[in-house]
């Protein structure tokens, strides 16, 4: 792993989550945004572009657009990287298209500890606007539990610090077109 990858993952300032629980034995983590499009097309960008949102300074190669999403059952969250290498990131484990999109790993610099993780993305319509357009609620989970010799106090607010800049992101990119 790259060391601006954990220099970048641990120093995240970007939050507007929320560490629900830290124990010695794990972490929760719950983020949940509004986005100004429906619950379809939400999750449709949040798949298919992940590229376009995904701050490439979180990634192993630095590069976002090496980043993909498989959205199917046994389907992978990975990058590529150079000479044919990759990392699976997380694995596709339940998949209802525009509703929900869970996953299963350790993120980033957590990949070298006996860590286990869900991260659920759920979507759900929320009561229109007054001029009749659709939008949508997103609450992100991540939970993860295992064994971290350093422990969890300084890794839950990194990894939260980090998914809230990716989440910001990508509703910027969903509510105006531009993830910065």
């Amino acid at each position: 792993m790259s060391f601006a990858f954990c220099a970048l993952f641990f120093v995240t300032s970007h939050t507007s989550a929320e560490v629900i629980n830290i124990s010695p034995n794990g972490f929760l983590i719950r983020h949940e945004v509004q986005l100004n499009v429906p619950a379809e097309q939400a999750y449709d960008q949040m798949v298919n572009q992940v590229s376009t949102w995904w701050n490439p300074s979180h990634t192993y190669s630095q590069n976002a657009k090496n980043l993909s999403i498989d959205a199917r059952p046994g389907g992978c969250f990975c990058e590529k990287l150079p000479n044919g290498g990759g990392v699976q990131h997380l694995s596709v484990v339940y998949v209802a298209p525009g509703k929900t999109l869970r996953m299963t790993g350790a993120l980033g610099p957590m990949q070298g500890s006996g860590l286990a993780g869900s991260m659920t993305w759920d979507f759900s319509a929320i009561k229109a606007t007054e001029t009749g357009k659709a939008l949508s609620k997103l609450v992100l989970t991540y939970s993860v539990g295992g064994y971290m010799p350093a422990g969890f106090d300084k890794m839950a607010p990194a990894a939260d610090g980090m998914l809230g800049e990716q989440l910001t992101r990508y509703k910027n990119l969903v509510n105006t077109g531009k993830p910065d």
